[in-house]
């Protein structure tokens, strides 16, 4: 399957401001481009990039006063099939985890260990260990939690989702991670694309998503408190303890966000060669403004 993914964003500041920008896709995905994406600014400015300690591409720009526009439009190959299940996948003693996995068990910025611990343990403590433990903290968040923009900020952790019972996927997945840390479950906050393939069209518009991921039986699973069922097409673009390793972008200075529009569509068969994907313009006919 290949997918056309990309985005334009907008900004506006009244002064010259240096950003972080993590609007790459994860480096792990490299070698499936078929056409490369490439991060394209507006303004004529230097593009600093580096990788963060947790693996990600990013890059420092100091972003002129006035417009900047940001935009990338690329084509990759994926699969084509649904996350993986592996309800096998079983949980290993804190003894036998990897040193790497470590620090996903401890709190962080948006997921408060110490405040849900009591919680996770009396709702899921005497579930069996491993995927099927979970899966059960997956179903609880998706059958509990409301789901809608208006429901959150930017300052909201994992325990202000569990007692407001509202939240958009950031919140759903940090309330997922700070729970299976509780359990000694090491899990770590993803973003990145999920587009409307094998599923009906939703009515609201695309959007950068977030799910988490979980290490069992030796390697990392994905799951996904707000779907909470497999899905195709998912297109990682940078992991972290939470939000805060992985924003999208950051400016330090008042930059105002004014346009936004992310896509992720599927490529009929007829477009999947070469010459017709050098040809494919970007899948945003107008610019939504935010």
């Amino acid at each position: 399957m290949l997918i056309q993914i990309g985005y334009e964003i907008i900004f506006n500041s009244p002064t010259a401001v240096p950003m972080l920008l993590k609007l790459y896709t994860h480096p792990t995905l490299a070698h499936q481009f078929k056409k490369p994406e490439q991060l394209q600014i507006s303004s004529n400015i230097p593009m600093q990039e580096f990788y963060d300690s947790f693996g990600n591409r990013c890059v420092r720009i100091i972003a002129p006063r006035g417009q900047l526009r940001l935009w990338n439009n690329a084509v990759i190959e994926n699969s084509g099939k649904p996350d993986p299940v592996d309800c096998d996948a079983h949980q290993l003693l804190v003894s036998e985890l990897p040193q790497s996995t470590l620090q996903y068990l401890l709190s962080s910025r948006y997921c408060e260990v110490e405040l849900l611990s009591e919680v996770a343990w009396k709702r899921f403590g005497n579930l069996s260990p491993g995927w099927s433990r979970v899966q059960a903290i997956c179903d609880w968040i998706h059958s509990n939690i409301h789901y809608g923009y208006q429901h959150t900020h930017t300052t909201k952790t994992a325990y202000g989702t569990y007692t407001e019972r509202t939240g958009v996927c950031r919140d759903f997945a940090h309330l997922a991670i700070a729970l299976c840390r509780c359990l000694h479950i090491p899990a770590r906050y993803a973003t990145g694309y999920l587009g409307d393939i094998g599923i009906p069209a939703q009515p609201i518009p695309m959007d950068f998503h977030a799910w988490f991921e979980v290490f069992l039986g030796g390697k990392w699973h994905t799951f996904d408190a707000r779907h909470n069922t497999p899905r195709m097409g998912r297109i990682l673009m940078a992991r972290g303890r939470d939000a805060t390793d992985v924003a999208l972008t950051t400016s330090f200075g008042a930059a105002n966000l004014v346009g936004f529009k992310v896509w992720a569509d599927e490529i009929e068969q007829g477009c999947a060669n070469a010459q017709a994907l050098e040809k494919l313009p970007l899948a945003t006919p107008q610019l939504v403004m935010v």
